[in-house]
């Protein structure tokens, strides 16, 4: 759904990444490289290939920058710095200054500051910025209709490789009502520029958390609503337990092992009918924010005429992101694997290199992080503690809360603490869970672990700075490096040290 236009800053956005006097340029035939998506993993994909001297083509239907300039990362993280910031004010700063003297939170202001940076950041996805760097643009609905050519409005293009990027949108769950209400999801959210009084978030996913503690923050009563039993259901337990207590805290409404059964909506209100386990109630909101997950964009693309196989899912890849025409390769959402902006992005680099180069790069080895940004922040990598025990691999668990790290008590966001499970009796990584403040930031580092084989010694043995944060990951090294320490090498050691002396 295409936002409204507010303001200059939105203009500009569009003009941008969707420029209104734009003509379609004339095919070179053919193409070696056909990307169909203007999203993150598509741009990255024709900006490499285009580099590397390929004849590159970029198709998108609507505007460049994808979900995520337009709707998903850029708005809700602008969004939620302020919400931020906001929340710090309503707790006094530390106790340095008084709530009297603590302003409301002008709403139209938190969505002008929003659009001014997303405009400002879409310089980057500028339609005129690929055309310079040698890539034919098309902007239209692109279409199969062999196995080797795509129709975009009046053009067909033949190809050589084609990557497939066109994404995904909101899934909309079947609730009776629900089509008649005039409901918000992520592509409508950010045209908001009045602040609901009362706001119901149904899914406790990401996106429903994130944005039911920034509309909370802002003032709105929030009420979040979830089928599964707990905030953050494919997280840690752990970390969905410190989430929890924190939204309760801050009184954030949650209903979870509830669904909603009928919607029934007036020119003013929506009134939701909810189904508990424990009772039936109903509950009345201003606004309505479905944030139940995503569905692959596939529809219309012909992939029947390029044998390409799909599912409800998305488009089917290998592990060398090579669908079922072998011309043809998939990255980012409508693979329907690991829905994130950083892993569409990882995904179209391996897909170029897969596409013209010798020697495969298996996308199923990536061990791939990700980020809840809600305060405290929820960040993961590799598999949790349940997982491990349901593959039958044995493990070993460190875990450093924050409440012990120098930084983390001068700021006063001591709450949260890293866990890693690593290979039994040896220090290799297998999944890390990180709560707190800035988790997001040091979930790398265990990322790098990850990838480079690296053990949870190299944590000890690397000098951080003092006073930070990531000091709790050289604990964590150092909590690997006692355990090592076996009664019969401790009784060496110490019979060595009482010699040297």
């Amino acid at each position: 759904m295409e936002p409204i236009s507010l303001d200059q800053n939105d203009q500009q956005l569009i003009e941008r990444t969707h420029p209104t006097e734009w003509e379609n340029p004339a095919a070179q035939q053919p193409y070696d490289l056909l990307v169909i998506g203007g999203g993150p993993a598509g741009m990255v994909a024709a900006v490499i290939a285009a580099g590397l001297g390929a004849k590159t083509a970029l198709v998108e239907r609507h505007r460049f920058g994808g979900d995520c300039l337009h709707t998903g990362c850029v708005p809700s993280k602008a969004l939620l710095a302020s919400a931020q910031a906001a929340y710090q004010l309503q707790q006094g700063c530390l106790s340095t200054v008084t709530a009297s003297s603590l302003p409301e939170v002008d709403f139209s202001q938190v969505m002008h500051r929003m659009r001014g940076l997303r405009a400002r950041l879409s310089e980057h996805d500028a339609a005129h910025r690929f055309q310079q760097l040698g890539i034919d643009v098309f902007f239209g609905n692109a279409r199969f209709d062999s196995r080797k050519t795509v129709q975009v409005e009046e053009s067909q293009l033949t190809f050589r490789r084609c990557i497939l990027a066109t994404g995904s949108r909101p899934a909309i769950p079947a609730i009776e009502g629900l089509e008649e209400a005039n409901y918000l999801t992520n592509e409508t959210l950010f045209s908001l520029t009045e602040r609901p009084p009362r706001l119901v978030i149904l899914g406790a996913g990401p996106v429903g958390v994130e944005m039911a503690q920034a509309f909370h923050r802002f003032g709105s009563n929030v009420t979040l609503i979830d089928q599964a039993a707990r905030l953050l259901p494919r997280e840690d337990v752990e970390a969905s337990e410190i989430l929890a207590k924190q939204f309760e805290r801050e009184g954030i409404q949650v209903r979870l092992d509830t669904r909603v059964r009928k919607v029934e909506s007036s020119s003013q209100s929506h009134q939701l009918y909810l189904q508990g386990s424990s009772q039936d109630e109903m509950l009345e909101a201003d606004q309505l924010l479905l944030a139940t997950g995503r569905q692959a964009n596939i529809g219309d693309l012909g992939l029947d005429a390029a044998d390409i196989r799909y599912t409800d899912q998305g488009v089917e890849v290998n592990q060398y992101l090579r669908t079922t025409n072998r011309r043809v390769f998939a990255a980012g959402d409508v693979t329907g694997d690991q829905q994130f902006t950083h892993a569409a992005d990882m995904m179209a680099r391996l897909c170029v290199r897969n596409a013209f180069f010798f020697g495969r790069q298996n996308w199923s080895k990536r061990c791939v992080p990700h980020t809840t940004y809600t305060d405290p922040e929820v960040a993961h990598i590799g598999i949790t503690a349940s997982e491990a025990a349901r593959q039958g691999i044995t493990i070993d668990t460190y875990r450093e809360s924050f409440s012990q790290v120098d930084r983390a008590i001068l700021e006063g966001t001591e709450g949260g603490q890293v866990t890693v499970h690593c290979r039994k009796g040896r220090g290799e990584v297998l999944g890390a869970t990180i709560v707190g403040s800035r988790a997001g930031e040091m979930i790398n580092t265990v990322s790098l672990l990850m990838s480079q084989k690296l053990t949870l010694g190299a944590l000890s043995n690397t000098i951080h700075c003092y006073p930070t944060r990531s000091q709790v990951l050289q604990r964590i090294g150092d909590q690997f490096q006692r355990r090592r320490l076996r009664p019969w090498s401790a009784g060496l050691l110490k019979r060595i040290i009482s010699w040297r002396r």
